[in-house]
């Protein structure tokens, strides 16, 4: 990940030892909410720390009662600082990088027990820099971070006391700042000095046979792809003889793709089942030097001595899109090992477009799999699956699965796992029996990003809906026609052979409220968002804008139901021809076309673009086909006003002087944000009256408005209402 406020200053706080078992030695800092909200900080963002020596950290919400000028630091991060309790330490913001490499030193004990795929999936999503004293307990308080599969291996391999195991972090790459640790990181040991190199072959533990982690039975919402895998594996390794008899070969590889996160090498260990079984980790194999690469792969084939399943997870880490001289010697042991009956290689991968494309040739990986996001039933089902034996009160999984579409089933578990570190800390508040609550699922929601939707901007959604917006009811029912109609009754749509609408075009004046609209229209459909800036995906580089496109509508459809939000469309796609940007313009408005039009069809996805000149806008965008409803949002007439007024003076104090109703009549011209940045500078007016003011006056309300003109242009007003019908 990388995020970046350099900009924001640091402040300086009094360090504290944080007593909370759930956080002890896990890499977390927790501030007051004031003061994330200073640093322009959310939680789970990275944060700087600045002591003895710098380190850097998580960071989340300090609990309520916690004095905003203090810092809350686990044992281990006090630590890293060089600090002692109540010592100062600046903090602020930090950028951060995804890790290609980390090399940590341990025990003995632990180097030569602990698998660097059980490492890494311990350190997952924890921020380290060198020199730092981290432990293997899994960071299991904020999204992505999906532990229990190493949790259970390092209790198996390492025993108890693997939760007092301290490591020192000795190497990374990018070097020179903190990193964090993703899932195609190399972790591996290293010699226990302090160096920058790549890790050596050495520290790359030889492949070892896996046992599966659940059973066919455990899984859910894959019935077909199980079902699929279990034949070709039964016909190629069990019945090889059969294949011969009717002339076919017994080779079988596999490539099994989807989202991340969405149980890719979970299902492929489930159906290999008690078969002979080497794994092998990708990006770690792939963090070696070439010839050490090809000794691994081929010690891995000769450990299957012909007979089983060779498993290669995140093969693109290991055989990247673009050609590496070793990526063609470990195709050739590859070949050999598919072309040896009684043996089979399945690998996985959340990248196909990033893998190297001889991967997929007839010779090797000749079948494909793909899982994709679970659906709502599938989500269900594996709510159920996951807290089938936790103690729960009254829980309503119909309520989560509907407001958490784009998760797959790792992002299930952290919303389990969020879920119930907060029962437990209000068990052991109340001395009460721990039971999960749907107070506890539903506030676990406001934490957990999905993996699919990391990569673009979320618009925040909230518990808004339609039903929210004053007014605007003709606006409001073609949105409704238009995005919320196909996804909640597509059998009308299929019984009256129609397609429905693949975009809608939302123009208006400025500041009259379409981004409010469209984060109404997403949670009263209870869709996720994928929001960009027009400006945001030209890149001046060749290609790079248009994949960009690409992989925008990719998150999409992985994510579905979903809503393609392109604010400032017409930064996007201007007429073509009349640009003087190389090109860059055109080729951008031409994979927006292809993406609309293309082959593979937007199922369950929505386009809708936002636009204050609807006039500067390729005419091509907007043909039957692609944005073609055309929405327009009003300035907002008198009784809007009114509502819009009384919904930005909720927090503020208004003496009874003032008259709302009356002010909203004499504010022609003004736009919904007009009408809150007035209350806004009124009850700045008041403070410059009095910093013990304890409301605002008409008085201040009437000064307010010698500084906040209307924005409104009658004339542009005018020229949108006329575009639509033109």
């Amino acid at each position: 990940m990388t995020e970046s406020r350099s900009t924001t200053p640091e402040l300086v706080l009094t360090a504290r030892l944080n007593t909370s078992a759930a956080d002890a030695r896990r890499g977390v800092v927790r501030l007051h909410p004031e003061v994330l909200a200073a640093l322009g900080l959310r939680e789970w963002d990275a944060v700087s720390l600045i002591g003895s020596r710098r380190t850097a950290a998580v960071v989340a919400a300090a609990p309520d009662g916690s004095p905003q000028g203090t810092a809350l630091l686990d044992d281990v991060t006090l630590s890293n600082t060089g600090l002692r309790e109540n010592a100062s330490v600046a903090v602020g913001p930090v950028t951060v990088y995804g890790a290609r490499t980390v090399t940590v030193t341990g025990s003995a004990l632990a180097t030569g027990s602990i698998s660097d795929a059980t490492l890494r999936q311990a350190l997952l999503g924890k921020v380290l820099t060198v020199g730092d004293t981290v432990s293997l307990l899994p960071r299991d308080l904020g999204p992505g971070t999906s532990t229990t599969s190493a949790t259970q291996a390092l209790s198996r391999t390492f025993g108890v006391a693997w939760t007092t195991e301290l490591l020192t972090v000795s190497a990374v790459d990018p070097s020179g700042g903190p990193v964090s640790v993703q899932p195609n990181s190399a972790v591996g040991w290293g010699s226990g000095t302090v160096t920058a190199a790549q890790p050596s072959a050495a520290s790359i533990p030889a492949p070892k046979s896996a046992a599966p982690p659940v059973s066919v039975a455990d899984l859910v919402g894959v019935s077909a792809q199980q079902s699929k895998l279990t034949e070709w594996l039964r016909l190629a390794l069990d019945e090889s003889e059969l294949l011969a008899t009717l002339g076919a070969s017994p080779h079988l590889g596999v490539l099994i793709t989807g989202p991340g996160g969405v149980g890719k090498a979970t299902l492929a260990r489930a159906v290999i089942g008690e078969r002979a079984c080497v794994v092998l980790d990708g990006p770690s194999i792939g963090a070696l030097e070439a010839s050490a690469r090809v000794d691994r792969v081929t010690a891995a084939v000769d450990e299957l001595a012909g007979s089983g399943v060779l498993l290669i997870t995140d093969v693109d880490a290991l055989l990247p899109s673009v050609p590496e001289p070793a990526s063609t010697f470990v195709l050739d042991v590859l070949r050999r090992a598919v072309d040896t009956p009684g043996l089979a290689l399945i690998a996985t991968t959340a990248h196909p477009e990033a893998t190297d494309p001889r991967l997929r040739g007839q010779d090797l990986c000749d079948r494909e799999l793909t899982l994709t996001l679970p659906d709502a039933a599938g989500r269900k089902g594996l709510l159920e699956h996951l807290l089938r034996k936790v103690p729960q009160g009254d829980v309503d999984l119909a309520e989560i699965t509907s407001r958490t579409p784009g998760f797959v089933v790792a992002d299930l578990a952290a919303l389990t796992r969020e879920a119930a570190l907060r029962a437990a800390a209000r068990a052991s508040n109340d001395s009460a029996a721990a039971s999960l609550t749907q107070d506890d699922l539903v506030g676990a929601l406001q934490v957990i990003r999905p993996l699919s939707r990391s990569g673009s901007e979320e618009l925040a959604i909230g518990s808004l809906t339609l039903d929210d917006v004053g007014d605007m009811v003709e606006t409001k029912q073609a949105l409704t026609e238009a995005v919320l109609w196909p996804l909640r009754h597509p059998d009308s749509f299929a019984r009256l052979g129609i397609e429905p609408p693949r975009g809608v075009l939302l123009y208006g004046p400025p500041g009259c409220g379409k981004t409010f609209l469209v984060r109404a229209l997403a949670s009263s459909g209870q869709l996720s968002v994928h929001s960009v800036k027009g400006a945001e995906l030209m890149d001046k580089w060749v290609g790079s804008s248009e994949k960009a496109v690409r992989e925008l509508f990719q998150r999409a459809r992985d994510s579905a139901p979903s809503l393609i939000f392109l604010d400032e469309v017409d930064a996007l796609v201007p007429r073509r021809g009349q640009s003087s940007d190389s090109g860059v313009g055109d080729r951008v408005v031409a994979a927006l076309l292809t993406e609309l039009d293309g082959v593979e069809p937007l199922r369950d996805v929505v386009v809708l673009g936002a636009t204050n000149r609807p006039d500067l806008i390729d005419p091509a965008l907007l043909r039957p086909g692609r944005l073609e409803r055309l929405v327009f949002v009003p300035p907002p007439d008198s009784d809007a006003r009114v509502d819009i007024l009384k919904a930005s003076g909720k927090s503020i104090p208004l003496a009874e002087d003032v008259d709302l109703e009356s002010l909203a009549r004499d504010l022609d011209g003004y736009s919904a944000a007009d009408c809150a940045a007035l209350l806004r500078e009124a009850a700045l007016t008041a403070m410059r009256r009095s910093m013990d003011a304890a409301d605002v006056t008409a008085a201040d309300v009437a000064a307010a408005r010698a500084t906040v003109k209307p924005s409104l242009d009658p004339e542009q007003v005018a020229h949108l209402r006329a575009y639509g019908s033109a």
